[in-house]
């Protein structure tokens, strides 16, 4: 199949021959954040250092949701359908309320000021799991340039009560994030130091340790090559699909490559959406592409 690399043979059963890879929309500076919102059947997606968050619909195309965003990266949803982001500018941990107020969830950590929290998501019981690199305050493109107060890691929030606690503080530069299905493992990316010669990249994957507040192990379950693991989502069967600078890489549960789905730009981001959850939408630099897959993206408890 045209723009499909088989690895394994099972991964010929997860693509379609009749699904092409689609141009949705061009012309952006950097694309990050998909989030899909199937009760409006739309996409949100930021164009980073536009400092603005896009809206795509099937027969509307691209609009302007909102401008400035404060330099918004990674986005997701909470379980009351509110929307939730990471801004580089504000440095903090927003939420749009369902009457379009914002809400700062997070910006400082012990009287120290996040750096530029990246990537967001939501488990089941509320909680909110992100990154904090230094990445979007190491120059002014995505939102501004600043010394950093804290070292990179990943927190968990509960906005119940407002507590924020460190869960990992062993990365250079934490990423992408990423429950599997039933919420028992956290799969998160190193993408290293940002101007290192060499830097470390690759996916690891954390045991979720009852009651759901703590990690336990890291062991590093891939490496992506070419290029390094960014965004990442699973579908039903605990199957992760992650961004590479060829395109898409779907990674069976015990960390094997199965298959590409080949994009002709660096994949920043990307999530489910659609019909069933069986439309990847990819974020690939100055592009918006989608493609329908065979597979559904994983609905956790």
């Amino acid at each position: 199949m045209d723009g499909i690399e088989i690895i394994d043979p099972r991964f010929k059963a997860f693509v379609l021959p009749n699904a092409p890879l689609e141009r949705l929309a061009d012309g952006f500076r950097w694309l990050e954040g998909p989030v899909w919102f199937a009760d409006q059947d739309c996409l949100l997606v930021s164009d980073l250092p536009n400092d603005r968050i896009l809206r795509w619909t099937e027969s509307g195309g691209i609009s302007v949701f909102r401008q400035p965003a404060g330099f918004a990266n990674g986005h997701t949803r909470d379980r009351e359908g509110r929307l939730i982001g990471c801004s580089h500018q504000d440095r903090c941990l927003k939420r749009m309320e369902l009457d379009g107020r914002i809400t700062i969830l997070a910006d400082r950590y012990r009287d120290h000021r996040l750096n530029a929290p990246n990537d967001v998501v939501v488990k089941s019981d509320g909680t909110i799991w992100f990154s904090d690199p230094h990445y979007g305050i190491n120059t002014d493109y995505e939102g501004g340039r600043h010394p950093a107060e804290l070292p990179p890691s990943v927190y968990r929030l509960d906005p119940r009560d407002g507590s924020l606690s460190v869960v990992a503080d062993d990365f250079d530069g934490p990423n992408g994030l990423c429950f599997s299905p039933d919420e028992k493992l956290l799969y998160i990316a190193e993408t290293g130091l940002q101007f290192a010669s060499d830097p470390i990249q690759h996916i690891r994957v954390f045991d979720v340790l009852n009651p759901g507040a703590r990690l336990g192990g890291g062991r590093v379950f891939h490496k992506i090559s070419p290029g390094a693991a960014d965004g990442m989502r699973c579908d039903e069967e605990g199957n992760l699909w992650s961004s590479a600078a060829d395109g898409v890489h779907c990674i069976d549960p015990s960390g094997a490559l199965l298959g590409k789905i080949l994009v002709p730009a660096t994949v920043a981001n990307l999530t489910f959406g659609g019909r069933n959850r069986s439309r990847l939408f990819l974020c690939a630099g100055r592009t918006l592409y989608a493609i329908y897959v065979n597979k559904r993206g994983a609905q956790r408890p």
